[in-house]
Parts: C-alpha cells; structure tokens; sequence
C-alpha cells in the first residue's frame, strides 16, 4: 500500500511509536533519529519544490504473518532495500520502521517525493504501483505473495462452501425436516452453525451459515439455500402452514419473528404440494 501525503510529522510521530515495538531498519541520506529531526531534514530538500503540497511517500510493507514470525531485522531490512529500488526511489531521502506490536509484523516506509534536483516523484497510480513491486520483491525473497494468499482464501472458500452444501443436501435428504427449528438443529449436529438473520421490524431475512470458521450467506455457499429455497425443500406441516399465513409469523429458536410474505407463499404452495402428492400416491379423494 503506497500514498502521497503531506503530514510528514504527524506519520514519522506514527512509525516511530515505541509502544508499537518500533524500530529504525534501513535510513538514507538522513542524519536524524526523532521524527522532528527527520520531518526537518526532509523540509529542507522539499523546500526546492513549493508547488508540490503532497511531498512525502508512505508505503506499508506487509509479510504474511507466518513470514513476519521469521524475518529477522537484516531481512525486513533486505525487503525495504528492494523495495526502494525497484520503486526507484534509491536517491531519495528514506527512513522504515518495523513495527511488531501486533502479531502481524509489519514496515512503515517514508520517503521524500522530492529529489535532490527538486522533482517531484511520479505518484501516478502509486497505489497499484507498489502493490505490484512488494509482490515482485516477496518473489525475489521466496516470501509469500498477496496474490498467493488470496488464492489460498479462495480455495479454502471453495471448499468451506462445498463442504456446507453437502451437509445441507444430506439433512435434507435425511432428516426431511418439517420446519426451520428442525432444520438447523441436524445442520448443528453436522457442524455447521445456522443463524438466522432478523432485521430491526423483527423479520426473518434469511440465514448465515458458520463452518470451520468462515462465516457466510445462504446465497453465498450456493443459490439453492437463500431462505426461499430452503423453505421449498421443507416439509412443513399443513396446520402449521395455515398458521404462519394467518399470523404472517412463526416461532423459530424460541421467538417468534415475523415472515415476510414471499416467505409465507412459498411454505403455502409447498404445502398444497405435498397434500396432492399423498393424494396421488394413496388415491385418497379430497
């Protein structure tokens, strides 16, 4: 992550935190040590380009945090110089802190926009920019790469979400329940957390479904279980069919929340279908 800033002070204050563990890794072409006599030393190049308001670059330089358990100083500082060279900014004034307050290590990286010839540094899409030279610099190092990490959150969803699905499909299959209550009961005895989401009006939205740690939508594992779908898939008893459609409410867990009225259509005609279903199947008249 990389941005142009114009508190230089206020974020050298920041980096230099000693609660957060602080500690200086790499410094150029500067002789101070407080965050004063850095922002000092930084006005004083910056002060040959007045048109130039945003004059300081911040980046933070993040490892996964099983490589930020293992880097030492010497290799944080490694990354930093790297960093700094395949951004191009070698010539420019530069201080990075290492911060290992948190489990999560990580460098904050200040550099003056302004060179020694007084030129702005291009900050053009610096953002992007940076993203893309630390996951240059991570392959150079034989770290873990963002996109690396993303790829492994998406398919450890995949197969969270396949894995809820199954599940789902086998209580269904199984189980056969006859109402929502019964529902997320077997889907609990299988390890997967079902909670329903009620709005402030007290109504039913839909469900979220929590397995191995990953929290998600009903539509979001598969568009067969957004509330809808599910409630087609039950076998909901007629009497209590013709109440929630009286009541346009029901209880589940204990409360009783209100239905929205897509909600008691659909238990309705789920519910006709069922008792044509047994008349065919028995050839009892109605």
């Amino acid at each position: 992550m990389g941005k142009s800033i114009s508190h230089t002070s206020a974020s050298m204050s920041y980096g230099m935190n000693q609660e957060k563990g602080s500690e200086i890794i790499h410094s150029q072409y500067l002789a101070g040590e407080t965050p004063r006599e850095i922002t000092e030393e930084f006005k004083v190049i910056q002060e040959q380009n007045e048109l130039c308001r945003k004059n300081t670059l911040s980046f933070v330089l993040s490892p996964t945090i099983e490589d930020g358990r293992k880097l030492e100083s010497e290799r944080l500082k490694e990354m930093t110089e790297r960093f700094l060279k395949e951004m191009n900014l070698k010539q420019h004034q530069a201080i990075a802190f290492v911060h290992r307050d948190k489990e999560h290590v990580h460098v904050h990286l200040y550099a003056n926009r302004i060179n020694f010839q007084g030129k702005a540094y291009n900050d053009s899409f610096i953002g992007k920019r940076s993203q893309q030279v630390a996951e240059r610099v991570a392959k150079q190092m034989d770290l873990t790469t963002v996109r690396e990490v993303q790829q492994e959150k998406l398919y450890r969803m995949q197969y969270v979400r396949s894995e809820i699905q199954k599940i789902h499909e086998k209580v269904m299959a199984k189980e056969r329940p006859r109402d929502f209550d019964q529902y997320i009961k077997s889907m609990e005895q299988n390890n997967v957390k079902v909670i329903p989401s009620i709005n402030r009006q007290n109504q039913l939205q839909g469900f979220r479904f929590e397995h191995k740690g990953t929290n998600l939508k009903g539509s979001e594992v598969h568009r067969s279980m957004s509330m809808g779908r599910i409630a087609r898939q039950m076998n909901f008893e007629r009497n209590m069919a013709q109440r929630i459609a009286k009541d346009k409410s029901m209880q589940l867990l204990g409360r009783t929340v209100n239905v929205p009225k897509s909600l008691t259509q659909t238990i309705i005609k789920k519910t006709i279908k069922l008792a044509i279903k047994v008349v065919r199947d028995t050839g009892i008249g109605i």
